[in-house]
């Protein structure tokens, strides 16, 4: 749908029952609200409809409630697992009554990522492709401590023990793998049916689907879509995860985006790969390494350098921490290399130019895909305009360098905590051209500081660092 008229042509057409529209809170949790079709009409469109924006956390307080949600004609999609027919509509941008725009709308700063983009001359589309892995359980029995900071799934303890057996008395010197730690693309599942159904609903959706597979660690897959531009990218996850979620749910089963569910395996990773484009032409092919550009290597450089505070965004659970640590193909060391998988940034192989591509290894799905993708889109500018070269390409093994060889290399933050750190204080190539501002930056680091503290200790020194951080920004203006 391109307009407001071919929605409501659209809702006679398929008899619609209601429209559900749909935006995405900081946390990156799809919020929805519900409207009667007596609530739809043309200025719907222009005018948006009201709600109450104090009922999501970090928006509005409770006194400034008031917001607007504009919707997105284009996005409009029948929604395939209500039982009333309804119409599906991603709101463009949120927005406070009576301000043009809200500095908190995650899509919103992902629209304003694009626009600078453009506005600097560099380049006028961006492309992004995620690939987000996901767990699917049976059942979803749970033990919480902050120390664990983990769930701990009852899943097939006895297939998972076994599978850890075999792959000890695996002998090294074959250099092959047990077929307990098999490769993805052999397994044949009982998660055939599910996976095949959960890619056929999201092409029903709007998304173009491309594959599926199990991953490597039990109970583990991937699907894939073709890549879109970065604000498209974050609605065609949102939707992937919805669809994820409710076709998992209706065999009876959890799926669960969580980085790091099981401990002693494999985590869930979304490896994001990304180009620059203008006026047709990718931007990122060239003579040098790997075939790439310059720009495209300072554009690497520029995500090295950040890397660090933008798993603020790419990395925003304290859960994500317990993944990126050595070991379990986590890539947790600053480096980049043509087609290695060791390596934090890699440069896929590509027949042509327009395949050339940066692919970022370190995000997982439990972030904002909004946030993350604009996140290191303005890490990889700042890359661009500072001429940052990332130095040499690292084209080993890099799991298995030798202590003196790893304590050269930079690595990914250690915990929630750090990368809150390293974001408040290397904010500045994010304000660039007022894409995050400090006000979503202290709010959000508010709000993810509280999760990084002891449950008993979380009330008094969270309200005692909101006070701090709001005379920070009080100081800043």
């Amino acid at each position: 749908m391109s307009d407001a008229k071919s929605v409501l042509k659209m809702i006679q057409e398929k008899e619609v029952k209601f429209v559900d529209l749909r935006f995405t809170d900081p946390r990156g949790k799809w919020q929805h609200v519900t409207f009667d079709l007596s609530l739809i009409d043309e200025d719907a469109f222009t005018q948006g409809l009201m709600f109450d924006g104090s009922s999501i956390a970090g928006w509005k307080a409770i006194n400034e409630s008031d917001m607007t949600l504009m919707p997105d004609p284009s996005t409009a999609v029948i929604d395939p697992f209500f039982a009333q027919t309804t119409l599906s509509i991603v709101v463009r941008r949120a927005r406070a009554a009576h301000r043009p725009a809200y500095n908190r709308c995650p899509r919103s700063i992902a629209k304003a990522a694009e626009k600078f983009l453009k506005s600097t001359g560099i380049g006028d589309t961006c492309y992004f492709g995620p690939e987000a892995e996901f767990f699917i359980f049976d059942e979803r029995p749970f033990r919480h401590g902050h120390e664990q900071g983990l769930l701990l799934h009852r899943i097939r303890r006895r297939a998972l023990q076994q599978r850890h057996r075999v792959r000890d008395r695996a002998t090294s010197a074959t250099g092959r793998r047990s077929r307990a730690d098999t490769s993805r693309f052999r397994r044949w599942t009982r998660y055939q049916d599910i996976r095949s159904e959960m890619l056929a609903v999201m092409g029903d959706m709007g998304i173009e689907p491309e594959k599926h597979h199990h991953e490597v660690a039990p109970s583990q897959h991937e699907l894939g879509f073709k890549f879109k531009t970065l604000t498209k990218t974050g609605d065609a996850m949102q939707i992937y995860k919805y669809v994820i979620h409710q076709v998992a749910a209706s065999y009876g089963k959890t799926a669960t985006f969580m980085p790091k569910p099981i401990y002693g395996d494999n985590g869930s990773g979304m490896h994001v790969h990304q180009s620059i484009w203008k006026e047709g032409k990718p931007l990122f092919a060239g003579s040098g390494y790997a075939d790439l550009s310059n720009m495209c290597l300072y554009y690497i450089g520029g995500i090295i350098k950040h890397a660090k505070a933008i798993n603020a965004f790419t990395n925003s659970l304290t859960n994500s921490y317990k993944r990126l640590i050595p070991g379990f193909e986590a890539p947790v060391l600053l480096a980049y290399s043509a087609r290695n998988r060791s390596a934090s940034c890699r440069i896929p192989f590509a027949p042509g130019p327009k395949g050339k591509r940066v692919e970022v290894r370190f995000p997982d799905p439990g972030s904002n895909p909004y946030l993350a993708c604009a996140a290191m889109l303005m890490a990889g500018i700042d890359g661009i305009e500072n001429k940052i070269h990332p130095g040499e390409p690292m084209d080993k093994d890099l799991y298995s360098l030798p202590p003196e060889e790893l304590k050269d290399i930079p690595q990914v933050c250690g915990s929630l905590r750090d990368a809150l750190s390293y974001l408040d204080a290397g904010r500045s190539f994010l304000k660039k051209g007022g894409v995050f501002t400090d006000d979503f930056i202290d709010s959000i680091s508010s709000s993810r500081w509280a999760k990084c503290m002891p449950s008993s200790t979380r009330r008094t020194r969270s309200s005692s660092r909101c006070t701090t951080r709001s005379k920070d920004a009080e100081a800043r203006q």
